[in-house]
């Protein structure tokens, strides 16, 4: 018996029985490389039968070369290795995403049962190929270089290609200190770690680019924090998430660089992302940052407009929560809106209102002109004058996408000059009714356009009879209607089937989250998982759901929650 020629493969495919079974060995030495049907696509039962590698991330880069793990000001690298620090306290699983652990990382959602499972999404146990890293990065926040900051409380403990060819990095977040933790603790409280777990997993089923959430899990182990920053210090619990993303640089990782003088590392890095994750883009290319840049543009403007076409407000758009792939990254004191409010700020912490919901473009466009600066030392005079070029094209691919996704939730097809003023009169009576955002969407869905004509809102639909109360809905709604007789080839139902698969009745409104966290305080982790269930069919309506209220006007003590950046 030896060992397996096509090991690699089989962990590529999953495959349980090459591991566990005959644990890697076969019985020839010159075994022929299996077809898919001989090997085909298993997901894994035990960890044994799964593995990392960090090797793409350590190979290209000089590493941190202190090892021990102190706060202090790291240079010459991309990477520190640290190891995650395991809870001192018995740990509970809190809850999984089935979809992120079956269609993502190969495992069978039985695998969630194992104790070994329950160590490693805990920062307790070390996967075989894994090399336990804390990224170094710099930042603009609030609008001022603060330098270094890096993975303060996160470890990403490895790169994992899937049976699809995707490659992911898996990031434990609440795992531990690191040389980048500052004055913090390196750990996450159950509060913000519930949201976070739970916002990923809407996201992505919302159709918006974001980090994934696998896992949640919750200890016993006493976390102080200062909730709103208003001195009143409390114990809390820690928590971890295990999130993934195909990449977590972000514009900090290259501000960091330029910054500090570190040209040759800043063009490593930047051939490193561009090759990984920009394959359009030719690597022989002398104007390859260019077009890298370009691409982060659009896509920027493209993400944000998204955000705004859910309600969606980020809360701490600094360019170290900026992802270079134009995803949604860090979810801290998020929140989706209720009453459409441009002036909506869901961070308690930002007194300026500088990440306010409706100022989020324009802090796009911030972020990327820290991006272009770093990346300047690299270009010459005619490419530095072509980026910004580039960068004053962000506005008009903002507008052009925002425009795009609000008439597609209004069911508007072809193009007509006045669909600009139907969109923003809209959202000014709902601004003056404060009219829930979701819902009056979501009902413009349901309702028949001669309901409408007639105005005659039933009582479900309470969104729009709040809308009704403004003295101009009237005229808005002949306009609209009027506009809904040019979509050619269309009928009503037609206009509402579409509509009704773009505009959300379910967001993780931030009652709902509240509550989710307030049971699983007490241990009691079902209105987490019910959340994580009714959040991956958010256009859809659902008997749990209803039940839950998830659909109906938000309650009375809902205006009074704050969120915070304390987490």
């Amino acid at each position: 018996m030896r060992w397996c020629p096509w090991l690699p493969a089989c962990l590529a495919w999953g495959c349980v029985a090459a591991l566990c079974g005959s644990r890697g060995l076969c019985p020839a030495p010159n075994a022929s490389r299996p077809e898919p049907g001989q090997c085909p696509p298993r997901r894994a039962a035990e960890l044994c039968a799964w593995a990392l590698s960090s090797d793409s991330l350590l190979d290209p880069f000089p590493v941190d070369v202190i090892q021990e793990n102190y706060v202090r000001n790291v240079r010459n690298c991309i990477f520190s290795v640290v190891y995650p620090t395991p809870f001192k306290s018995r740990v509970r699983l809190v809850a999984v995403s089935k979809a992120v652990l079956e269609n993502i990382l190969d495992l069978d959602i039985s695998v969630k049962g194992s104790s070994g499972f329950l160590e490693f999404i805990s920062g307790g146990k070390v996967i075989s190929g894994s090399v336990p890293l804390a990224h170094r990065y710099g930042g603009h926040q609030f609008g001022s270089w603060a330098g270094q900051l890096g993975d303060g409380r996160a470890h990403l403990i490895g790169v994992y290609t899937n049976r699809h060819g995707e490659r992911w990095e898996l990031q434990l977040k609440g795992s531990g200190k690191t040389p980048y933790s500052r004055n913090g603790d390196g750990r996450a409280v159950l509060r913000s770690s519930v949201r976070e777990f739970l916002c990923s997993e809407a996201m992505h089923y919302l159709g918006i680019p974001t980090s994934r959430a696998a896992s949640l899990v919750v200890s016993d182990d006493d976390v102080w924090r200062d909730q709103f920053y208003n001195g009143n210090i409390k114990k809390e619990r820690g928590a971890i998430v295990l999130r993934l993303a195909k990449s977590w640089f972000r514009i900090g990782s290259l501000e960091i660089l330029a910054h500090s003088g570190e040209l040759d590392l800043l063009r490593r890095l930047l051939d490193f992302i561009i090759q990984e994750h920009f394959p359009s883009i030719a690597m022989n290319d002398s104007n390859r940052y260019l077009e890298f840049f370009s691409t982060v543009v659009s896509e920027t403007a493209n993400l944000i407009s998204l955000w705004m076409s859910v309600g969606f407000a980020h809360g701490v758009c600094n360019t170290d929560n900026f992802s270079l792939l134009s995803i949604t990254i860090d979810y801290g004191p998020f929140g989706f809106m209720d009453s459409y409010d441009p002036n909506f700020v869901p961070n308690t912490s930002d007194d300026e209102r500088r990440y306010k919901i409706g100022n989020q473009a324009s802090v796009g466009l911030f972020n990327l002109s820290k991006l272009l600066q770093a990346l300047k030392p690299l270009l010459d005079p005619r490419q530095k004058q072509l980026a910004s070029q580039i960068l004053e094209g962000y506005g008009e691919h903002y507008h052009s996408r925002f425009t795009e996704l609000f008439k597609t939730k209004l069911g508007l097809l072809g193009e007509n000059e006045n669909d600009n003023y139907l969109i923003a009169f809209l959202l000014k009576i709902m601004e003056d009714t404060r009219a829930d955002f979701t819902m009056t969407f979501r009902e413009l869905s349901e309702i028949t356009a001669e309901q409408l004509k007639e105005l005659h809102i039933p009582e479900e639909f309470w969104a729009l009879q709040d809308l009704g109360k403004h003295k101009l809905f009237s005229e808005w709604v002949t306009m609209y209607l009027l506009r809904l007789n040019s979509n050619n080839g269309d009928s009503d139902a037609k206009r509402r089937t579409r509509m009704a698969t773009v505009n959300p009745r379910y967001i993780l409104r931030n009652w709902m989250a509240e509550s989710a966290v307030q049971k699983a305080n007490l241990n009691d982790f079902s209105e987490v998982q019910l959340l994580e269930q009714v959040l991956q069919h958010p256009f859809q309506r659902q008997e749990a759901a209803e039940r839950a209220g998830y659909s109906l006007r938000p309650p009375a003590w809902a205006k009074h929650l704050k969120v915070s950046c304390s987490s």
